[in-house]
């Protein structure tokens, strides 16, 4: 085999509509097969006719094969016309209906919803941008919208769908950190819109081969795995108490600079730096300390 046939791209199947006739209609005339059919029979053994007989028996032979050319659609169900192996179309109109009886009548195979799913993922253990493992799941809400795709182009459209959904969530993923990515980096916890637009993006190119509509792709379920969660917790928690710590000594070096400047300007004290320093240290630890502070009055001098 050469590589140039190795590498040729399979044929894609596209649907087309197809006209049948209304049921209501044709139901008449199948009935007046059967009742044609049994006059004949009885008028060739009346008439001894075997060819009149023989139409009579052909006849209702006919009304018996015809009745495999009913069928009935509900809305938003579709169904595919195969004869002897080859796509005629499918019909998207419900009601009731007669095509040709030689149709292939595997409904269970040849009917397909047309309605929105559902498909709840399994959590799956992956690891992040930053190689930590994560827990994650997500829900997708897809449709069928080319049939033919459906019923041809793959071996089991829902069972495609359930695997390349799970590979995309898997992929998506690796390709983002779970809550501590770069500068302006989207994460999956803070950037639960885009990272949501990314996944249905590539699931609707995964699925595109089997003619398959992503409405929407969204993550239900975003957590540590429980070996790290507790080490995690442990590192949110230092940060928080961090940024907190933070915050307190950039107050407490304001309201140190203001307590200074309000003494100056109003003459109380005269302090030197030596004094300036012992002070700024005391309303530091006394500002910033987790306990509360105790004072101690000195009765001497200022400067004993």
């Amino acid at each position: 085999m050469t590589s140039s046939s190795q590498t040729s791209p399979r044929p894609v199947s596209h649907e087309r509509d197809v006209n049948v006739m209304n049921g209501w209609l044709a139901l008449p005339l199948v009935l007046m097969m059967l009742v044609v059919g049994i006059a004949a029979c009885i008028g060739g053994e009346v008439d001894d006719s075997p060819g009149l007989f023989g139409i009579g028996i052909a006849l209702i032979v006919a009304f018996f094969v015809s009745f495999a050319g009913f069928f009935t659609l509900q809305p938003n169900e579709a169904r595919a016309l195969l004869l002897f192996g080859d796509y005629k179309g499918t019909v998207r109109k419900e009601g009731f209906h007669f095509g040709n009886p030689f149709y292939s009548n595997n409904n269970s195979r040849m009917k397909i919803s047309l309605r929105s799913r559902n498909l709840n993922g399994d959590r799956l253990k992956v690891n992040d941008k930053q190689g930590n493992p994560i827990e994650i799941a997500a829900v997708v809400v897809w449709r069928v919208h080319d049939t033919a795709q459906a019923m041809f182009d793959v071996n089991d459209y829902e069972e495609y769908v359930r695997i390349q959904s799970e590979s995309a969530v898997r992929h998506l993923g690796s390709q983002y950190a779970y809550d501590h990515g770069e500068e302006h980096e989207i994460t999956l916890r803070s950037g639960v819109d885009e990272v949501s637009e990314a996944l249905q993006a590539e699931l609707q190119r995964r699925l595109a081969p089997a003619g398959v509509v992503v409405e929407e792709a969204r993550l239900t379920h975003l957590a540590y795995a429980p070996e790290v969660a507790q080490a995690m917790l442990r590192r949110q928690q230092a940060e928080a108490v961090l940024a907190a710590r933070q915050k307190i000594v950039q107050g407490a070096v304001s309201m140190v600079e203001l307590a200074l400047n309000d003494l100056s300007k109003r003459g109380v004290v005269e302090l030197d730096a030596e004094r300036k320093a012992a002070m700024v240290s005391n309303l530091m630890v006394v500002l910033c300390g987790d306990s509360e502070a105790k004072p101690v009055i000195n009765t001497g001098t200022l400067y004993g």
